[in-house]
């Protein structure tokens, strides 16, 4: 039986960086998939379902609610969006690694279900380099980046609920960090059952 893979939850405030520490660890494990999510939504311009997102109606993802089908949800701007409880488990039993990249409140709610789970959180260094970062790219109001920076001082009250804290003041560092965790994760004991299973064996 394949050990199951680490189910890895980021989080952070926009502009952290979290996205493109993500991608990176992505390039460095081969056997890290991104969980698609499904979304009520319709498909923007370029979007292929199954690949970008699961897209359903209203009626269906209510369905599936009832039959506890997600590992989280939530409803942004009228939309639904939730992570398929069983293409996460299919991955993991696989022996794949998952990756969500998701806010605090989907977190929470991933890690009641799947307390197993890793969980890092991702925050710049300071106030001042996040608002740096919010304004340099040129895509939201003032009032946009101060409802974020009001938002990433609240969430801060969440960050023990967290395994791990990466501060991204240098992000070659800080992917190495993100790394060195998910190597670590995959050499504990408690998720090598069948390579210790082997390894016994060898030594009869």
């Amino acid at each position: 039986m394949t050990d199951p893979g680490l189910l890895i939850v980021v989080s952070g405030p926009s502009g952290a960086g979290k996205g493109t520490i993500c991608d990176a660890l992505r390039k460095t494990f081969s056997n890290i998939y991104y969980s698609i999510s499904m979304t009520t939504r319709s498909p923007r311009t370029g979007e292929i379902n199954g690949v970008n997102y699961y897209f359903t109606n209203d009626d269906n993802f209510k369905k599936l609610l009832t039959q506890d089908a997600f590992l989280e949800y939530a409803k942004v701007y009228d939309h639904y969006y939730g992570t398929p409880r069983e293409y996460v488990y299919t991955l993991l039993n696989e022996g794949k690694h998952v990756m969500l990249e998701i806010d605090i409140q989907g977190a929470m709610q991933v890690k009641k279900t799947y307390p197993k789970g890793i969980f890092m959180y991702i925050v710049p260094p300071s106030k001042a380099v996040l608002e740096h970062r919010l304004r340099g790219r040129h895509t939201d109001t003032d009032e946009v980046i101060a409802a974020r920076l009001s938002r990433a001082r609240t969430e801060l009250d969440w960050i023990d609920k967290y395994d791990y804290l990466i501060v991204n003041d240098n992000l070659p560092a800080a992917i190495d960090k993100a790394a060195s965790i998910i190597r670590a994760e995959e050499c504990r004991v408690t998720r090598n059952a069948e390579c210790i299973a082997h390894t016994k064996k060898l030594y009869k």
